[in-house]
């Protein structure tokens, strides 16, 4: 497989994952991102440990959608994140979720 090939598989990919958030993003209340993941979910509970000075936070969730193209199955039931970096969590409002294939752009 050829540079070319490659890059070409992974343009493909994006576009299709683009795709499916695309079509879920609508089912799902929260947008919860560390420094590995994306994810959306309805539900989620996070906690912030001190060990010796040291601060994680433990971000646990069910039925989420993980962005990530190399995973064959993208909806999982249980997720248990643990990262010593920041999270970004946001709560989606509705009217946020208009995207731009939405607004005349090529689906």
């Amino acid at each position: 497989m050829s540079a070319e090939d490659l890059e070409k598989y992974e343009t493909e990919m994006e576009l299709k994952l683009y795709r499916e958030y695309r079509d879920v993003v609508g089912l799902f209340k929260y947008v919860i991102e560390t420094e590995r993941r994306f994810y959306l979910t309805n539900a989620y509970e996070m906690q912030v440990h001190s060990v010796q000075g040291e601060v994680f936070f433990e971000i646990s969730m069910a039925d989420a959608w993980v962005w990530d193209m190399y995973r064959p199955a993208r909806f999982v039931k249980q997720v248990r994140v643990l990262t010593f970096k920041d999270v970004n969590i946001e709560e989606l409002n509705k009217s946020d979720l208009e995207l731009p294939g939405e607004s005349g752009f090529d689906r």
